[in-house]
């Protein structure tokens, strides 16, 4: 029998999604807390030509879904409900290191809370968010 991390460990490993397509990398996957890595690259500009606020949204919303997912019993899955997301200073597009880590608040029976920050390579603060998400049954 394999746990939900394994599971997730898996899914990540062969994921052709958008993890894939942003160059994410896995740093830390444990019951509670995910952590991915993401490097800057000058496709990610928005019209200011800085890093757009989409990638530290999905860096976000990827470490905090992922760290519900980890959590999860046998069988259950997850879907976001809510994701807020305070974006604190810009990043350069010239491969910045970020960092984006996610951690559970409360895992219900049915509604799981949690909360992340993105940081760059220097650990400063770029944005942090907080997600609630909806804990369904085991399939």
């Amino acid at each position: 029998m394999t746990s939900a991390m394994d599971r997730l460990a898996a899914m990540l490993e062969r994921s052709t999604g958008m993890p894939s397509l942003l160059g994410m990398t896995i740093e830390t996957l444990e019951p509670g807390r995910v952590v991915f890595g993401l490097r800057t690259r000058p496709e990610f500009a928005n019209p200011l030509g800085i890093l757009h606020g989409g990638v530290c949204s999905t860096l976000l919303d990827s470490a905090m879904g992922c760290a519900v997912h980890a959590s999860l019993p046998e069988g259950a899955g997850f879907t976001t409900l809510e994701l807020k997301v305070n974006f604190v200073r810009p990043v350069r597009l010239d491969g910045v290191q970020l960092r984006g880590e996610g951690t559970t608040v409360h895992m219900g029976g049915r509604i799981a809370t949690t909360e992340g920050r993105v940081t760059d390579d220097q650990g400063r603060l770029v944005a942090h968010g907080t997600s609630t998400c909806m804990v369904l049954g085991p399939a």
